[in-house]
């Protein structure tokens, strides 16, 4: 019984007290073989990690839990949903501590497939909130790199469809623009196939078209499927491009704001 009001009022007047309920973020973190790569300063795995400490501490400074999927080359495996800073530097350090062995080193390890480590996370928590995927969307189970279409948006438009997605984009500066060094062995880093190529003019021309062609697919997918998508490179300031991305994000949604309260 609120008995202020209802002394003013006259009029019998209960409050409800209804607590704020604990929101929970989930991110599917992506430690395949591809992601053991840099050639600046760090590992595209090391700024995945560095993504999600950036995303979780904001989280877990509103109180709030976060959880995490990590795909890796042993499968998918789940980090349950925890709250404070706590258990956020044990999710980190749990995943700097996850062995990321290539496929050349262990032939029968299982191929990572994100699209269905998407599917899983969408049919393992359906509670309403904010999904994270941090990967650099470089997809071995896609058979059909010509096709516009991923393997990974139709699970990434269904989960889009029920909870807001962060779409981190995590690349290097290597895997759009090879040097000019002549002969060298290339392994893929996916499956362990090794190939010798000449690294000439018109190889590396070709290669820059097919880097770019790859990269406007992914954002043209994720565009589909109504992701917000942060681009995070080795070679660049992560730190910075993060707070660009959020002030950005933010001027979005107060244009949006005010645009609802604009009269016809």
């Amino acid at each position: 019984m609120d008995w202020a009001v209802t002394a003013r009022t006259t009029t019998p007047h209960v409050r409800d007290l209804v607590a704020d309920h604990e929101l929970h973020l989930w991110a599917l973190t992506d430690l395949s073989p591809s992601m053991q790569f840099g050639t600046t300063t760090l590992l595209k795995r090391d700024l995945a990690v560095a993504a999600l400490a950036a995303v979780g501490f904001l989280t877990v400074r509103l109180g709030d839990r976060i959880g995490a999927y990590l795909l890796g080359p042993g499968g998918l495996h789940r980090w349950p949903a925890r709250t404070g800073k706590a258990a956020m530097y044990t999710l980190l350090q749990g995943i700097l501590d996850t062995p990321t062995p290539t496929a050349d080193t262990n032939p029968h390890t299982p191929t990572p497939d994100l699209a269905q480590a998407i599917t899983a996370l969408h049919r393992g928590q359906t509670r309403r909130g904010l999904r994270v995927i941090v990967s650099d969307f470089l997809d071995p189970t896609d058979p059909a790199l010509h096709n516009p279409h991923p393997t990974w948006e139709r699970p990434l438009r269904r989960l889009a469809a029920r909870h807001q997605v962060l779409a981190v984009e995590i690349i290097d500066p290597r895997e759009l623009d090879l040097p000019d060094v002549g002969l060298v062995e290339m392994t893929d880093p996916e499956t362990g196939t090794v190939h010798e190529i000449v690294l000439n003019r018109r190889t590396r021309q070709r290669y820059a078209q097919a880097a770019a062609a790859q990269r406007q697919r992914t954002r043209d997918a994720l565009r589909r499927c109504g992701a917000h998508h942060l681009v995070l490179r080795t070679d660049r300031d992560w730190i910075t491009d993060i707070a660009r991305f959020a002030l950005r994000q933010r001027r979005a949604a107060g244009r949006a704001v005010a645009a609802q309260g604009v009269r016809p």
